[in-house]
């Protein structure tokens, strides 16, 4: 079941430190996904240095975050990949790491399998070469598959399969669940959000809302698949998902980006949720006093959802599906069960959308095992 409105009331108003905290430790990535979230691809020249990210895992350590989950681009491609998450785990600051699996040789999984307080998720967006790799590119499936089998043989333990949902692969989700127990792995299911170059795949490859109540029942009879509060908008169809069913931007969750900024969360890469940098203040001074979060931590405005009495279930929906699809922030979710969200779409008819504000994708398409 879901949070109790009580304790979902403490978590809008806001925590002392963040539950969630995403740090992307750079923009460069061998793989060009058409949905990155942050419009990966080259690296930035200004990401943190090595000293810098020990220090920001220092000033972590100190506010009692317990884990962070690093990503990009992809983080290993980072020469001082290890040397970050050796530092992060003798603070006692746990790492969950998302990456697309391409440097988890069977030294680097071996290596990974002796760390403590070290979760990993693969992403895949197919259980077949030809599903996933049109998303994320040539050789993509060949290679995540091999680093669910290096980490299998290290002894790494039960690591994530993690999956965007789309149209394209909704049908496969008896298949994951499979490939899941295969290798001994927890299955996390995320949604597909319009953010970085999922802006403008987004219309193709959402799942359409007949899709979204077969997940929804899919998930509700699977309490054991993880899905990060991905799909709160769907509890409006009855019983509440797990979760705290809410967007906890600004106020259980944020994101710090590789060069320091820090945003309302990792799908709003934009200026107008950017809280400040950890380069200027540190991230306490941010994530404490920022005008931003300060906002974003006063109660909700239901805004056009005023007259639903599913209100109270999906609390309007994401934010971040909202801004990059030209929605106002009181506007339904894009993808309302109701269909309200599309009401709103087709009314505003915008031809073009809010784009992230940081775009480091790579000028050609590439694939895995280029540099």
């Amino acid at each position: 079941m879901g949070a109790n409105s009580s304790l979902r009331d403490r978590f809008e108003s806001g925590l002392a430190a963040p539950i969630c905290l995403t740090w992307e430790l750079t923009y460069a990535c061998n793989l060009a996904c058409t949905h990155c979230l942050s419009s990966s691809g080259r690296r930035d020249p200004n990401e943190l240095s090595t000293t810098e990210a020990m220090a920001l895992i220092d000033e972590i350590a100190a506010m009692q975050i317990f884990y962070i989950n690093i990503g990009g681009g992809e983080p290993m491609i980072r020469a001082d990949f290890f040397d970050i998450i050796e530092h992060a785990i003798s603070r006692h600051v746990g790492v969950k790491f998302s990456t697309n699996g391409s440097r988890i040789t069977p030294e680097a999984a071996q290596r990974l399998a002796a760390m403590d307080y070290l979760d990993i998720q693969i992403s895949i967006d197919g259980v077949d070469a030809e599903t996933n790799d049109a998303l994320r590119g040539e050789g993509s499936y060949e290679a995540a598959r091999r680093a669910m089998d290096n980490l299998r043989d290290a002894n790494f333990g039960p690591f994530k399969i993690s999956v965007v949902m789309t149209r394209h692969n909704i049908s496969q989700l008896d298949a994951y669940e499979a490939l899941a127990k295969e290798y001994g792995a927890e299955l996390r299911l995320t949604r597909l959000r319009p953010s970085g170059r999922g802006v403008d795949v987004w219309d193709d490859l959402h799942p359409t809302r007949e899709q979204n109540r077969e997940l929804y029942q899919w998930l509700l009879d699977r309490p054991n698949v993880l899905t990060g509060d991905s799909f709160f908008h769907l509890s409006a169809l009855g019983e509440p998902l797990d979760g705290l069913n809410l967007c906890g931007a600004g106020r259980v969750v944020c994101l710090i980006d590789p060069v320091g900024n820090v945003y309302a969360c990792p799908f709003v890469i934009h200026d107008q949720f950017l809280a400040g940098n950890v380069k200027e203040k540190g991230f306490n001074e941010v994530w404490t006093n920022s005008d931003l979060f300060t906002s974003l931590r006063e109660p909700g405005n239901p805004g056009a959802c005023t007259a639903c009495g599913s209100y109270d279930a999906c609390r309007g929906g994401c934010m971040a599906a909202k801004f990059f699809t030209g929605l106002e922030l009181t506007d339904p979710d894009p993808e309302c069960v109701f269909g309200h969200g599309e009401t709103a779409l087709e009314a505003k008819r915008l031809e073009i959308r809010p784009k992230p504000s940081p775009d480091h994708s790579r000028r050609t398409p590439v694939r895995i095992g280029s540099k």
